[in-house]
């Protein structure tokens, strides 16, 4: 099946139509992401991403702020990059801590976690190069609370990610940040939908 790896206008709903199919889109919207959710660790949840989350993300942005066609055009730009290409998953990762203060001292502790992000599979490692549409360290060392990854794949690693009950690792390689899990098999499943 060929997957859709960008929004285009003619894929959104008028901004009317949008308001009143809202609350539905919503519900469908929370019971997609809950196949595409992943905790790692005790501070971060990855959120994979492909077309149909993006395109929520695109028409609530568009409902909530109301910014019409010059709005449209900054939001496409931000969110088509995060639709997984076919060859590759694409993922949020938010770092999450109540606490303002330890917040900020963990964050501080935690540049470069975006370059130490990878997936493990029967041997093989994806890792994961992070969105270059800014820098998500600062150059005082600490790390932004959200970040933006691909995992570029090979066709092998794609076979090997669609096989059933294939352990996939997920993880971190950081030094303030060795954490990593096993995707449940439900996730395995909805992301291997992703590739073409």
């Amino acid at each position: 099946m060929t997957r859709k790896h960008e929004i285009s206008p003619a894929d959104l709903l008028a901004p009317e139509a949008y308001a009143a199919e809202r609350a539905a889109r919503r519900r469908a919207a929370i019971a997609l992401k809950r196949t595409r959710r992943v905790e790692v660790g005790p501070f971060v949840t990855f959120h994979f991403e492909n077309f149909e989350t993006m395109r929520f993300q695109v028409q609530e942005m568009l409902h909530i702020e109301r910014g019409g066609a010059a709005q449209l055009a900054d939001e496409l730009a931000a969110y088509n990059p995060l639709i997984p290409q076919g060859r590759e998953l694409v993922a949020t990762f938010m770092i999450e801590i109540d606490d303002a203060e330890r917040r900020k001292r963990l964050l501080a502790g935690l540049g470069g976690i975006e370059e130490t992000v990878f997936l493990s599979l029967h041997g093989e490692t994806v890792n994961a190069r992070p969105e270059q549409d800014q820098d998500r360290t600062s150059a005082a060392g600490k790390a932004s609370s959200v970040q933006f990854v691909h995992f570029p794949f090979t066709p092998r690693q794609i076979d090997l990610f669609r096989t059933p009950d294939t352990e996939i690792v997920l993880g971190f390689r950081h030094p303030n940040y060795r954490h990593q899990t096993v995707l449940p098999e439900p996730v395995r499943a909805a992301l291997a939908r992703d590739f073409d």
